[in-house]
């Protein structure tokens, strides 16, 4: 177990671009429209735990129903296809409920700890050291904390065209980590991959 800052970095990125706070922060500002009280620091915690009890005892519960990482980071790696997707062509192919009892549900679960992203962190074990992941999945709580408190910042100096070419960034950054999980995972190799 060592901690190496470039697997700390790529982990960070993934999960920044999976999470994708920045691309949540319109439906964020909706959720508050309809008279939830968002606060980040509970919000921040519960997502904390959710992506922390996957981290850890994730691979163990899969192992109890006969999967392995790896197999698990091939079906993650299409799931996270789909969310690219859903981000590149702006369409909705994961319904989001966006009603809840307070913003626990659905901030924190599942805009912030959804389906994708604890499949992120699943695959990326089959990758990366855990305490590479840890520290990144820590790094990215600092900033889904800071964006829940600058929400409405955020929306003025991005404006909805700012919003709307992190969303489509994000999706190709997502595109193509599923693309490298999914070939990582198989072990078939690209005729000019380096």
């Amino acid at each position: 177990m060592h901690i190496d800052f470039l697997e700390i970095l790529g982990a960070f990125m993934v999960l920044f671009a999976i999470i994708d706070i920045p691309g949540s922060i319109p439906i964020i500002i909706d959720i508050k429209s309809k008279g939830v009280v968002v606060h980040p620091s509970k919000v921040t915690l519960v997502s904390l735990l959710i992506f922390l009890a996957f981290l850890f005892i994730g691979s163990p519960l899969l192992g109890v129903f006969g999967i392995d990482v790896s197999s698990f980071a091939i079906a993650g790696s299409f799931i996270i296809f789909l969310i690219a997707m859903e981000m590149i062509l702006g369409i909705e192919l994961f319904k989001q409920d966006a009603h809840g009892n307070g913003a626990i549900f659905p901030i924190a679960f599942p805009l912030i700890a959804g389906a994708g992203s604890i499949t992120t962190i699943l695959s990326l074990k089959a990758e990366y050291e855990t305490i590479n992941i840890f520290i990144a999945l820590i790094l990215n709580m600092v900033v889904v904390y800071l964006v829940l408190r600058l929400t409405s910042v955020f929306e003025k100096i991005l404006g909805q065209g700012g919003l709307q070419i992190l969303k489509k960034t994000f999706g190709v950054i997502l595109l193509s980590i599923a693309i490298k999980l999914f070939l990582t995972n198989t072990g078939i190799s690209l005729p000019y991959a380096r």
